[in-house]
């Protein structure tokens, strides 16, 4: 993560940048560390797990908040612009951002990937001392340089994320926090949405298409238009436009960044076409988040809390 120190105050607030997961929006990153609090709401492409070691944290997200204490552990969808606003000065924490290329590789009921695609946030207390444990080795091997040891990491990340819909755990929205234990698994149509998922990462800054990313998953573009939205919610093209606007939303972060140069090489044809859809996820124009982003870092740590 990209810190950015307050010019009044001592404590580092988050700040997108283009080394940051949103400029890096088909990465998997791990995470252990103090969770600094936000300078306004953000978005990325990834599925993101947080899991709250020592101390307390608050989130907003688009349509809900929410509080986790030490010992507990969220999921939700990072396409949703969300903040965390509140931080303890004890707290720490641990996670990880999955593109979802690798979330649609999970094993997990239906009724939780379906559900966090829509918005919702998955929380969870059926964490122990092992979590502790497990989350601070998955972070030193994925940093070792060690192919093996990172891959191993993956795997092991990957299947502790899968235990969740094992153990009681509950659904947050705006209207109710329901509580779940279990359901039917994800059907294996999730192996055809993980390839359009592979593809769209590696071709997202390009100019393609349905019918490109139903061709490489073997799938017939109306058949695979109709499983992936069914799948995440969104439609493909929605998908490639926020891997996209995640990515541009750390190029305006750059200094003397032009918004023209953004769109074209976050892979936007047209300056409206980017403008349109920026302002769609954020509420504001590039121009405006571009200058509201970099107002914010000259303003005291105290400014962010409630």
């Amino acid at each position: 993560m990209d810190l950015a120190e307050s010019k009044v105050g001592t404590r580092a607030i988050y700040q997108p940048g283009a080394s940051s997961i949103e400029g890096s929006p088909t990465a998997l990153q791990m995470f252990h560390a103090h969770p600094p609090i936000m300078a306004m709401p953000h978005w990325h492409a990834q599925v993101e797990v947080n899991y709250v070691i020592r101390g307390t944290v608050h989130y907003r997200m688009n349509d809900h908040e929410f509080r986790l204490n030490a010992g507990q552990m969220c999921l939700f969808w990072g396409g949703q612009p969300h903040q965390m606003d509140e931080s303890s000065d004890d707290s720490l924490y641990a996670g990880a951002h999955l593109p979802l290329v690798y979330f649609f590789r999970l094993r997990l009921p239906i009724s939780i990937s379906s559900r966090l695609m829509k918005g919702e946030t998955l929380l969870t207390s059926a964490t122990d001392a092992a979590d502790r444990e497990n989350f601070a080795r998955w972070v030193r091997y994925s940093n070792s340089g060690d192919s093996a040891k990172a891959q191993h990491a993956v795997d092991e990340l990957l299947l502790r994320i899968e235990r969740i819909a094992l153990e009681p755990y509950s659904m947050a929205t705006s209207k109710t926090t329901t509580s779940l234990e279990g359901d039917q698994p994800h059907p294996h149509s999730s192996r055809s949405v993980a390839r359009m998922c592979d593809f769209i990462a590696a071709n997202f800054l390009q100019d393609i298409d349905s019918v490109d990313i139903a061709r490489a998953a073997d799938l017939h573009p109306k058949y695979a238009m109709n499983l992936f939205k069914r799948s995440t919610g969104m439609t493909l093209s929605k998908y490639v436009t926020l891997l996209r606007l995640s990515r541009a939303q750390a190029m305006l972060m750059s200094e003397g960044a032009n918004v023209l140069q953004v769109a074209m090489d976050s892979g936007f044809g047209s300056i409206s076409a980017f403008n349109k859809s920026f302002r769609h996820i954020a509420g504001m124009s590039p121009s405006d988040f571009r200058r509201d982003i970099r107002l914010v870092t000259t303003m005291p740590a105290g400014a962010f809390r409630n």
